[in-house]
């Protein structure tokens, strides 16, 4: 009876170890032949296609949109109609760079989301067509996976290892993410209203710097007194975070003082930079540093937008002193680019992943 027993639950259980041996079998001789991964991102003002081979870049264009600098930040419709025009010209030159040409790619990755829904759908679409008419896989990829996994794109560098927290930074999140695999996050902090880049970005235009003007604060506060001008540090629970009261606190700053001095600014411009990129440093830090607490993971990664910050980079750096293992994307990797979504769909493919031809874009879509 002992035996019957055992008979009949190896029997239950062999068709899933078949399949399970089978799919081990599949990853281990996909990895040893070279795929081609063309990757579409589109989440917001810049159109750009990658093409990798295998988690290499082969070539990595992207198109931006100079028009929004009229206006101040992204005009959504403006963006869309943009993405239209050069989708087309950014794939044929990233498949001449690469030098392949269609028929051998493998598969095509696609940011699904977060982002501008008119933006994204023009990304989607093109992907969609593209895949059905190669008949390859279609991959779709989360626009804040793809800043994580752009440490894992060979460049010859260090890849962290699992687990490590990644923290996302862009004009859009502001995120603590533990990373435990590829496709594997789990997000324990993040901003309750407004993003890190937001930040930058709206007290710089009250400065009266052009957009975007989180990388020209960042250059001036090289040449200012960071603690010349010290502005409130906004408590929020737990390893959220929350910038709409820091911004208050700069535009109360800027109309207080120019009541008496209305050369305020332009006297003053370097240390304000200097004085507003320290808070918003500190205000991101002190939030990192209690998850590398609460976690016990001192394997830390920076991405998006705002990792191209000169004074976050270095601070992440120094805490390789206190025992951390601190990574730090190429700059090329920073902001928006297909070659993130590229190595993210590379990883999916080789996990044998493929997206219907009914997944949509989605502009608010969880990590």
């Amino acid at each position: 009876m002992v035996l019957i027993s055992i008979l009949r639950s190896f029997l239950m259980i062999y068709p899933l170890l078949l399949q399970r041996l089978q799919f081990l079998c599949l990853k281990a001789f996909m990895q040893t032949q070279n795929s081609y991964i063309l990757a579409i991102e589109s989440s917001c003002d810049d159109t750009a296609c990658a093409i990798l081979k295998n988690d290499q870049v082969l070539s990595n264009v992207v198109a931006g949109q100079e028009i929004h600098r009229q206006y101040g930040g992204v005009v959504p419709e403006l963006a869309s109609r943009a993405h239209q025009s050069h989708i087309v010209p950014v794939v044929d030159q990233a498949l001449k760079k690469a030098g392949i040409i269609k028929e051998d790619l493998s598969a095509i990755a696609f940011t699904r989301g977060p982002g501008l829904m008119g933006s994204l759908l023009v990304g989607t679409s093109f992907a969609k067509s593209l895949a059905l008419a190669l008949d390859i896989p279609l991959i779709d990829v989360h626009h804040m996976q793809g800043h994580i996994l752009a440490h894992f794109i060979d460049t010859g560098q260090e890849k962290p290892t699992f687990p490590f927290l990644a923290v996302t930074i862009s004009g859009g999140h502001t995120q603590i993410v533990k990373v435990t695999d590829y496709h594997e996050m789990e997000v324990i902090g993040t901003t309750q209203d407004d993003a890190i880049g937001e930040a930058f970005d709206k007290s710089g235009k009250m400065l009266g710097l052009g957009y975007p003007a989180g990388p020209q604060i960042d250059q001036l506060a090289k040449l200012g007194d960071p603690k010349k001008f010290p502005f409130p540090v906004p408590k929020a629970p737990d390893l959220n975070y929350s910038f709409s009261g820091f911004k208050t606190a700069v535009l109360y700053f800027i109309q207080r003082e120019q009541k008496n001095n209305p050369d305020f600014i332009k006297e003053n411009l370097y240390d304000i930079c200097a004085s507003i990129q320290f808070t918003l440093i500190k205000i991101l830090f002190q939030k990192v540093e209690k998850a590398v607490q609460q976690t016990g993971i001192k394997t830390v990664a920076i991405g998006g937008g705002v990792s191209a910050n000169t004074g976050i980079r270095a601070k992440l750096v120094s805490y390789d002193k206190m025992g951390w293992n601190t990574f730090i994307p190429p700059f090329e990797y920073t902001t928006d680019n297909a070659a993130m979504i590229g190595i993210s769909g590379y990883y999916k493919f080789l996990e044998g992943y493929t997206a219907g031809m009914e997944t949509t874009a989605s502009p608010r879509i969880e990590l």
